[in-house]
This record gives structure tokens, C-alpha cells and sequence, in this order.
């Protein structure tokens, strides 16, 4: 049997409403450069980023708390060829387990010479320690961009 492939390309633009509890995470995040995660009622955990509903329980989430700015690297790949709609390569993305918090969150990473990839890896190696740095306060617009990860 052959395989048959495709090339396609999708320009598609939308607009999807966030909802309650991303659209106040981001508001924090934008307004006061902090991250918020949300406690499950019934285990405790801190989800981050904030769910309505508990991922293992399905019950409501019940109140706002607030984590990091410090964590520890959970996973990164380091991207050298570009895609749509994403920042120019090289550039570092991963996810972080920010102190206080029992999900990563996903962000980039700055400060780090990518130019030798075997360097960049051993630098941003799983469990190593980062800070959250947020954008000028003139620059948040209340997205995943305002805020990255660097070396603690």
C-alpha cells in the first residue's frame, strides 16, 4: 500500500473567549506581574496554570493562590527551525514547576547562550532552578509573552 502525504497550509485567524479564571489569571499577570494557580478542594493541589475544575476530581476549584516567582525545570526543548506565529529561532520553551504549585506552566526561556545546543542543554537541565521575570508593566498585554524564565 502506498502512503499518500499532503502539504497544507491553515491561515486561520479567531477570537475565543478565556473565560473567568484564565481571564483573571492573565489580568494578574498583566496588572501586577504575579501568577496565580487555583486549590483543589478535595487533594489540595495548586494548578497552575488555573483550572475551573480539578483535573483529577472534576469538582470545582476553590480559591486563588499565589506561587513562585522561583521554581524548578520540569522539561525544555530548545527550537532552532522557525514556525508561524512564534518568535524567531533559537529560542528555549518549557515547563516549570514554580514553587507552591503542583502543575508546571509552560513559558520561554531567556539568558541562556543557545548557540551550542549541548551548552544550552546542560544548562537548562531538568531541576534546575529559574526565577519568573515579568515585561515592563507598559509592555504586558496579558498573555503567555509577558512573563519567561531565567537562571536563578
Amino acid at each position: 500500500m502506498e502512503l499518500l502525504k499532503r502539504q497544507e497550509d491553515w491561515k486561520i485567524t479567531y477570537t475565543h473567549a478565556l473565560g473567568e479564571v484564565a481571564s483573571w489569571f492573565f489580568v494578574q499577570i498583566r496588572d501586577n506581574a504575579k501568577i496565580f494557580g487555583r486549590r483543589c478542594g478535595d487533594t489540595g493541589r495548586v494548578l497552575v496554570p488555573p483550572r475551573a475544575f480539578s483535573d483529577q476530581t472534576l469538582e470545582p476549584t476553590t480559591e486563588w493562590v499565589e506561587v513562585g516567582p522561583g521554581g524548578k525545570i520540569e522539561t525544555f526543548t530548545i527550537v532552532y527551525e522557525p514556525f508561524n506565529n512564534l518568535p524567531e529561532p533559537p529560542y528555549a520553551f518549557g515547563y516549570v514547576l514554580l514553587d507552591g504549585a503542583d502543575t508546571a506552566l509552560g513559558g520561554y526561556f531567556r539568558g541562556v547562550d543557545l548557540a551550542d545546543p549541548a551548552a544550552a542543554a546542560e544548562k537548562l537541565k531538568i531541576g534546575t532552578r529559574v526565577v519568573t521575570k515579568f515585561a515592563d508593566k507598559d509592555k504586558r498585554k496579558g498573555d503567555m509573552l509577558d512573563f519567561w524564565f531565567e537562571l536563578a
